[in-house]
């Protein structure tokens, strides 16, 4: 229960990717930190690309980056949809600018990429969005998590294991 007492926020909206939704999420529960969903309206059912749901125990207007111990965004088709709301790019910016642990795997990097974060850092993703990545500044590798100051990213489902070791850690560091 190393991580009591943390706070942390999981962006939500249909088609994530459910196993990168669902497998951090009970990573830090494990360790004994909060983890609230974060969607466009509170108590909104929201769909995996597989069919798991997930509720929104927040909207988006409810969050306060200084409430906020890390943040995870899954990836899946959703992040294309997280990356439209101005207060979840306010959120990630905040968080970022805190140097808090934002993890990001697959395609939510589409989201750290529209809050103008990625320059100048090291970073990894799904293959199919390096090119936007570097695009927005930033280094790429094909590694199963690269770990660049607060921002801990991987590329897929298979990453997990590390990717949720890796994120824990950036948490229980802070």
């Amino acid at each position: 229960m190393s991580l009591q007492g943390k706070n942390v926020i999981c962006l939500l909206d249909n088609d994530f990717e459910d196993l990168e939704l669902w497998y951090p999420v009970y990573r830090v529960r494990e360790e004994g930190a909060t983890v609230l969903f974060a969607g466009p309206e509170k108590g909104k059912k929201h769909i995996g690309k597989y069919g798991v749901p997930a509720v929104a125990d927040l909207s988006f207007d409810e969050l306060d980056s200084k409430s906020i111990d890390g943040l995870l965004v899954p990836g899946g088709w959703a992040p294309d949809m997280l990356r439209r709301y101005p207060k979840v790019l306010q959120i990630v910016r905040e968080l970022d600018a805190d140097h808090k642990p934002i993890g990001q795997i697959c395609h939510a990097g589409w989201v750290l990429i529209s809050a103008k974060i990625l320059n100048g850092r090291k970073v990894t993703s799904t293959p199919g969005i390096r090119d936007d990545m570097e695009n927005a500044g930033a280094t790429w590798l094909d590694e199963a998590v690269v770990v660049d100051g607060n921002l801990i990213s991987a590329r897929r489902p298979p990453d997990l294991p590390p990717y949720g070791k890796a994120f824990v850690d950036a948490l229980r560091a802070r």
